[in-house]
């Protein structure tokens, strides 16, 4: 038993969890992988108030230590399930370790993981030579030329951190226009080392048993082009993690939990908080944001219990 049960060890579910316990109430978060979520591998933190710099691993460190020092329990199980309990009204989550967990009420605060683009070869040369995040990989092609894949703040802001250790950048992508913001772009388009490939796609991993090349085709004449790296950055956007939920809370069609600023979604007793939710920006301090207002409204549901 617990008052509420968080779904989700990241920044949104953690603030969650302290803000719980300093309510009053028992927090059990329920987390399939490790704490911190995605942060976890960001080397440094420079945009979040009132810490200047932190290493992502130290910054979800402290967050989970803050948890259980406040009294969270935490368990390092996958939730499967939400059920109704017919007899109490509560709701039942069902975890991949056999076990079931009841709480008045259940935030889900999920996340995202980052998209794949759905190619031969992908998860077999993931961590040889293929990688969803610069910051994390990028020291290991220090010299070598890479590729970047993608269109929006992520592939700019991965290709310009490249662009400082690698000898050659392609920044790949599927249209002519960035969404991206334009002064990243202008930045960008004067390094010497980067090359825009626009119109195109990815279409075959070469390389064994590492990466050592990929081929591009162009979209609007189907023209093959191999480029030459070592290594190829996929930043093309994330998805959320929500579809076993998806009876308890509407999905739009991308796949996010629909619900606003108040993180509540159209289900009695389920909210939400994080990147899994539908919203604008998606940064740290909107996660730790919404993990209160998350906390503060199924604290408040409870009352009315």
């Amino acid at each position: 038993m617990a008052d509420v049960i968080i779904i989700g060890a990241g920044p949104a579910g953690l603030s969650a969890a302290i803000y719980v316990q300093r309510a009053g109430r028992a927090a059990l978060v329920l987390e399939a992988m490790t704490y911190g979520g995605q942060i976890i591998n960001t080397p440094e933190i420079e945009n979040y108030p009132g810490i200047q710099s932190i290493s992502g691993f130290e910054f979800a460190t402290a967050l989970y230590q803050q948890a259980v020092g406040l009294g969270a329990e935490i368990v390092f199980e996958r939730a499967e399930k939400i059920e109704d309990d017919a007899d109490t009204g509560m709701k039942k989550v069902t975890t991949s370790g056999g076990n079931t967990f009841t709480a008045g009420a259940v935030i889900l605060a999920t996340g995202a993981k980052n998209r794949h683009l759905g190619i031969d070869r992908e998860e077999e040369l993931t961590g040889f030579g293929v990688s969803y995040c610069a910051t994390c990989d990028g020291a290991f092609f220090k010299g070598k030329p890479v590729a970047v894949n993608g269109g929006g703040n992520t592939a700019l802001e991965d290709a310009l951190f490249l662009a400082g250790y690698c000898s050659k950048i392609y920044l790949i992508h599927r249209r002519e226009g960035f969404r991206g913001e334009p002064a990243v772009l202008e930045k960008l388009r004067q390094k010497e080392n980067v090359e825009f490939v626009l119109n195109a796609t990815v279409t075959e991993l070469l390389g064994e048993p590492k990466l050592n090349g990929v081929i591009v085709t162009d979209k609007n004449t189907g023209e093959d082009r191999e480029l030459q790296v070592d290594g190829l950055f996929i930043a093309i956007g994330q998805t959320p993690e929500n579809k076993a939920f998806d009876n308890v809370a509407e999905l739009d069609p991308a796949g996010y939990i629909i619900a606003g600023e108040d993180c509540t979604t159209n289900t009695p007793g389920i909210f939400t908080a994080g990147d899994c939710r539908t919203k604008t920006v998606r940064q740290l301090t909107t996660a730790a944001s919404d993990g209160a207002v998350a906390a503060l409204a199924a604290c408040s549901y409870l009352d009315t219990l």
